[in-house]
């Protein structure tokens, strides 16, 4: 590593002294993936670089997930063993030490042969390897993290970057934090542009909405959320009398019910941002991803958040800091009835305005474009 790390410090860095300002074109290396969450939040950041001519490479694991996500944007994809950070024991933690520090030899040669200006980092265990390489390699870091509690691979990785950018300024008073000594910005996450600019007629048209009706859009992620269906499902006749009942159940997860003023999605990707420009109220997990694209949008919502059982808590902090924002109606899983369903849905009916004012006073006039300033900030400096 040493060798390696001499051989690339000898060589003539990218970026010189007389070229610090954007406009010069640089190789940036993005990492992040394992899940959705750690790569959608990057596409804005690698729009924005792309459209200033940068080269932008993206690092992350060889199951095809991130690339698939990239689509055909013109960003160098590079896969790599990843093993898995996990919380409790398993037999496989003993297997993924070895896919890690394997992951790390694999950046170092990556690194070297793109020599990179800055490593941008979303997090997720397969982010961790090419972080700890660009230390190695004195490339430096920024990393971004959505949740208001910090992923594990985020907090491995405070020794080794530059600059901590969260999407709440509540984060900076975490535990996790108190030994931190790089920069701390807040910058909000970013959304993509395509959800901003999304028209409410083309969905209205496409799924036989009338203009008069109000819309209701329920979504339980990228896999759905069994409890959540059975909830929609079971009130639905309330549900439709107030509004036309959007369901993205997950993949595999509709059912054969059929009634006016309801449709089943297993996914959306095309027309997501029409989606979500013609819904009045939206019903959903906790994921920061998610709750900012409500907050970008001003959408009265009602959060489930992913109890822990089946998450590491994040869902249940960004929950609880939304509701004490005035953004959100919150319910927890196991007090998830048709009765208070109904009463959080007409109380976000009766104050939209009230939570539509509170989401705007914390907007971030552009997520994207505050992480790309300090990126080069940071490979200027």
């Amino acid at each position: 590593f040493l060798t390696l790390s001499k051989a690339f410090m000898s060589e003539p860095h990218p970026q010189t002294a007389s070229q610090t300002d954007s406009t010069t074109v640089k190789s940036i290396v993005i990492t992040g993936g394992g899940s959705a969450g750690h790569v959608i939040p990057a596409l804005p950041v690698a729009d924005a670089l792309l459209a200033e001519g940068h080269t932008v490479h993206f690092i992350g694991t060889r199951s095809g997930l991130e690339q698939g996500y990239l689509g055909d944007r013109q960003v160098i994809f590079h896969g790599i063993s990843a093993g898995k950070l996990r919380r409790y024991f398993s037999v496989q933690n003993f297997s993924d030490v070895f896919r890690i520090a394997w992951a790390v030899v694999e950046s170092l040669v990556l690194l070297l042969r793109i020599k990179p200006s800055v490593l941008f980092s979303k997090g997720g265990f397969v982010s961790l390897p090419p972080v700890f390489a660009a230390w190695l390699l004195r490339i430096p870091v920024v990393a971004h993290e959505s949740d208001l509690t910090p992923g594990l691979a985020n907090r491995l990785s405070l020794p080794f970057i530059k600059t901590l950018c969260t999407s709440f300024d509540d984060t900076r008073f975490s535990g996790f934090f108190t030994e931190f000594k790089g920069r701390h910005v807040v910058t909000g996450t970013p959304v993509r542009e395509s959800l901003l600019t999304g028209k409410a007629d083309l969905a209205r048209e496409r799924y036989g909405i009338d203009a008069n009706q109000r819309v209701l859009l329920v979504t339980g992620g990228s896999l759905g959320a069994e409890g959540l269906n059975r909830i929609i499902r079971d009130n639905l006749d309330a549900l439709t009398e107030g509004f036309f009942v959007l369901h993205v159940c997950g993949v595999g997860k509709t059912s054969d019910l059929r009634r006016p003023g309801y449709v089943q999605l297993e996914f959306v990707d095309a027309g997501w941002g029409d989606l979500l420009a013609c819904a009045d109220a939206v019903i959903s997990r906790a994921g920061a991803n998610a709750l900012f694209e409500w907050v970008a949008l001003g959408k009265p919502n009602l959060l489930v958040p992913l109890p822990v059982g089946g998450s590491r808590g994040d869902q249940l902090a960004n929950a609880d800091y939304a509701l004490g924002r005035g953004w959100s109606e919150v319910i927890q899983e196991d007090d998830l009835t048709g009765e208070r369903l109904l009463a959080a849905l007409s109380n976000l009916s009766q104050h939209g305005q009230t939570y539509a004012a509170a989401m705007a006073e914390h907007r971030v006039a552009n997520s994207a474009s505050e992480l790309v300033a300090e990126i080069h900030r940071v490979s200027s400096a």
